[in-house]
């Protein structure tokens, strides 16, 4: 009984065990995470949500992150033509050499 108890008790971390963690991970391509210590009304509004929204309680979670962290709602500034704003001036020698470019040739489309 000694020698079959030593052989059940065996660490479950073994060579065997590596290919069926390595299986599970296949084709998961960001980071995961395991949150302990849920509070129960934190528990219960991402579930309430989740179901009102029809989602996963998985896309409600990072919805929830991404918003509280505000990565969701700030607009990309983008400063690279800043210097332009304001700058049009009136230029008729624009205007006439744009107006010959908008005229059709008629024989060119027969």
């Amino acid at each position: 009984m000694k020698r079959f108890l030593r052989w059940n008790l065996r660490p479950l971390t073994s060579k065997l065990d590596t290919p069926a963690q390595s299986a599970y991970n296949v084709g998961i391509m960001s980071s995961q995470y395991t949150i302990r210590s849920i509070p129960s009304t934190l528990d219960d509004a991402l579930r309430q949500r989740a179901k009102k929204e029809n989602k996963s309680l998985n896309t409600v979670v990072i919805e929830s992150l991404m918003q509280n962290l505000e990565l969701d709602s700030k607009p990309i500034r983008h400063h690279d033509l800043d210097f332009l704003i304001n700058s049009w001036q009136e230029d008729p020698e624009f205007d006439k050499a744009q107006a010959d470019h908008q005229t059709i040739d008629e024989e060119m489309w027969k």
